[in-house]
């Protein structure tokens, strides 16, 4: 069963491109015809293309793997922050930092300064400054918080990047490229999907649009987080079973041996008794 249907995004408006005189040839196996100036993304084809992101990114997350959300536009930054969170998920939708990948040892210095402020804060070593430092610390703390607060889990290179609007974050798109990190992207016929591991068509400017395709590959990430514990719930069990069905075949095989023995040692010793009656006789 498909994770969206073509009613829900032909009424999300997911089919609009951009004007006919804005689009990328390579964005041609896309759409579906030209009205009114404005090429029609097809459908049918986002459709298809939504499932198989999704079930990859199931499967990312299912293995435990992070994947980064990207979307620095107005009309996406809210939904992003909203859907990657409920998922927990890193996202940024502030501006790129530029090396954010390609330089993420630096980055993640970054986030430890702002827990080293945090912890300043909790033993007291905050209130024995100067208001002037005070005041810059404080500063710093909230533009970092800003940039950064929401990949402060990110403790290592995403396993895969999702993006909205490809163009607009070509630099995002350009350092997985780099890295050889797998890029899922919403693609609008503006775009050049070449970069584009795996291409979403649709209509990236439309709230609507961007939320129905982004809930959509966050509820398969959410299933492959649920089938993750489920499948950890039954490891632990086993582990706990386990131990004690060993024990007791241990246990039974040593019964087993002991008995074994205990027959061997009583016929050996009625045999004697037998020899030895036999040798009196005699």
């Amino acid at each position: 069963m498909s994770r969206v249907n073509f009613e829900q995004l032909l009424e999300a408006g997911v089919h609009f491109g951009h004007l006919k005189r804005k689009w990328n040839p390579a964005m041609a196996p896309y759409i579906f015809m030209e009205r009114n100036g404005i090429h029609i993304i097809d459908l049918h084809k986002t459709v298809a293309k939504v499932d198989e992101a999704a079930e990859v990114m199931k499967n990312l997350s299912k293995a435990g793997k992070k994947i980064l959300f990207v979307a620095t536009k107005k009309q996406a930054k809210q939904i992003i922050a909203d859907k990657a969170a409920a998922v927990g998920m890193p996202y940024v939708i502030e501006r790129w930092p530029g090396g954010m990948l390609t330089n993420f040892p630096t980055i993640r210095k970054a986030v430890k300064k702002m827990t080293t402020i945090d912890k300043m804060t909790k033993d007291g070593t905050f209130n024995n400054l100067s208001k002037r430092e005070k005041l810059q610390i404080t500063r710093q703390r909230a533009k970092l918080e800003k940039m950064l607060g929401s990949i402060i889990d990110l403790t290592r290179l995403p396993s895969a990047l999702f993006v909205v609007d490809v163009m607009k974050e070509h630099i995002a798109v350009r350092e997985a490229n780099r890295l050889g990190i797998p890029v899922f992207g919403m693609v609008d016929t503006n775009s050049n999907p070449t970069n584009v591991d795996f291409v979403i068509p649709a209509n990236d400017d439309a709230a609507k649009s961007v939320e129905i395709i982004v809930g959509a590959v966050c509820e398969a990430i959410n299933e492959g987080l649920q089938e993750r514990k489920a499948e950890r719930v039954d490891v632990e069990t086993g582990e706990e079973v386990a131990p004690k069905r060993e024990r007791k075949a241990r246990s039974a095989a040593k019964k087993e041996r002991n008995k074994k023995e205990d027959d061997e040692a009583l016929n050996a010793s009625v045999i004697h008794k037998v020899a030895k009656d036999i040798e009196i006789e005699d």
